[in-house]
C-alpha cells in the first residue's frame, strides 16, 4: 500500500510504461465535447507559453553571458569569488569562532611552555659550561 501511495506523490514526469499507461487510457469518453475543446485550447496555450518561456530564458542567458564578458568575469573569477564568499561565511559561524579562539589560546599556552623549556635548557647548558670550565681550570691552577 505504501508503494502505491508513494507513486501517487511522485513529482517526476511520466516516462516509459507510465506514459504508455496514461496514453492508452481513454478519458475522452468521460468528457463532453465542450470540455474537450476547452482542454485542447488550454493545451495549445500551455505549449505556446512554454515555448515563449524557453525563448525568454535563452535570451536572458545570452544577456547574462554578455554582461559577464563586459565585466571581465570568467569561470576562474567566479570560482575565486565563490571561494572567498564561502570562506568568509565559514569564518563568521559560531563554531569557527569558538574553534579559532580555543586553538589560539592553546597556541599561546604551547608557546609559553616551549619558552619555559627553552629557558630551562639554556640555563642547564650554562650551568654545565660553567661546571666544565671550572673543572678544567682548577687542575691547571693546582699545577702551577
Amino acid at each position: 500500500m505504501e508503494a502505491q501511495a508513494q507513486g501517487l506523490l511522485e513529482t517526476e514526469p511520466l516516462q516509459g510504461r507510465d506514459g504508455d499507461a496514461v496514453g492508452s487510457a481513454d478519458f475522452s469518453s468521460m468528457l463532453s465535447e465542450e470540455e474537450k475543446e476547452e482542454l485542447k485550447a488550454e493545451l495549445v496555450q500551455l505549449e505556446d507559453e512554454i515555448t515563449t518561456l524557453r525563448q525568454v530564458l535563452s535570451a536572458k542567458e545570452r544577456h547574462l553571458v554578455e554582461i559577464k564578458q563586459k565585466l571581465g568575469m570568467n569561470l576562474m573569477n567566479e570560482l575565486k569569488q565563490n571561494f572567498s564568499r564561502s570562506w568568509h561565511d565559514m569564518q563568521t559561524t559560531t563554531a569557527y569562532k569558538k574553534t579559532h579562539e580555543t586553538l589560539s589560546h592553546a597556541g599561546q599556552k604551547a608557546t609559553a611552555a616551549f619558552n619555559n623549556v627553552g629557558t630551562a635548557i639554556s640555563k642547564k647548558f650554562g650551568d654545565m659550561r660553567y661546571s666544565i670550565r671550572h673543572s678544567i681550570s682548577m687542575p691547571a691552577m693546582r699545577r702551577k
